[in-house]
């Protein structure tokens, strides 16, 4: 079963092609991992799949319905949620706040282990301080467990591990873990080659907005094709 299938999705901003004729499907209680040079076109594909911004052409179906250019809002309250880059969350607010908003966003109940992810990321201990006062990398697994919090479907993480420390991004790795057991489908924007190689049974590659390559790591990784767009950037 399909949970989230796009078809020849393509965005411009005018007359500049960001991305064009970009097709995968990601099944039900799938993973799949997006990587691509800076540039590449990764966060905008995700913004126009949450209906962040509009496509310029193609389709994003959730299951059997087409959510092309709805809004984020109604997007997300069908199941399909979204993290961010950066720090997301309800700034001037209490972390426990934070993940009743999201809780109540979502207009479900909070999904089962929310409680026990709190205790395991070192979220309860801190529930009655302001979100803002929280170190960075807490910060940024706060927004992760806000995202669940709304008890999606399907979950867009976007660069994950981006500004956390080496040893804080096993925490990403215990996040998926958790949320894939919920049944959740997960799809990860990520520059952190470790963490795609541990986590992720199959890859797509953007380069320059087109879809370069499709399969499992291992494979991708090696092709020349691959490797020349990493050139420089991965050396670097």
């Amino acid at each position: 079963m399909t949970d989230l299938r796009v078809d020849s999705l393509s965005k411009r901003f005018g007359g500049l092609r960001v991305f064009q004729d970009i097709s995968f499907d990601l099944p039900s209680g799938g993973l799949l991992g997006v990587i691509g040079p800076n540039g590449a076109g990764k966060t905008t594909l995700i913004n126009v799949i949450s209906g962040r911004q509009m496509a310029s052409g193609g389709r994003v179906v959730l299951g059997d319905r087409d959510i092309t250019n709805q809004p984020a809002y109604a997007i997300s309250r069908l199941g399909l949620a979204r993290s961010f880059q950066q720090t997301n969350t309800f700034k001037s607010v209490t972390v426990a706040e934070n993940v009743a908003r999201a809780v109540r966003f979502g207009r479900r109940s909070a999904p089962a282990g929310l409680s026990a992810m709190l205790v395991d990321f070192g979220l309860a201990p801190r529930q009655q301080e302001i979100a803002d006062k929280l170190p960075y990398g807490l910060q940024k697994i706060l927004g992760l467990v806000m995202a669940f919090a709304i008890s999606p479907r399907i979950l867009l993480l976007d660069e994950p591990a981006a500004g956390l420390e080496r040893n804080e991004r096993k925490i990403v790795d215990a996040f998926v873990h958790r949320v894939r057991e919920s049944g959740t489908s997960v799809l990860i924007v990520e520059h952190d080659m470790d963490l795609i190689r541990r986590l992720c049974p199959r890859i797509l590659v953007l380069d320059a907005g087109t879809l370069l390559a499709d399969g499992p790591p291992a494979e991708v990784l090696a092709r020349p094709d691959v490797i020349a767009a990493y050139l420089g950037e991965e050396a670097a």
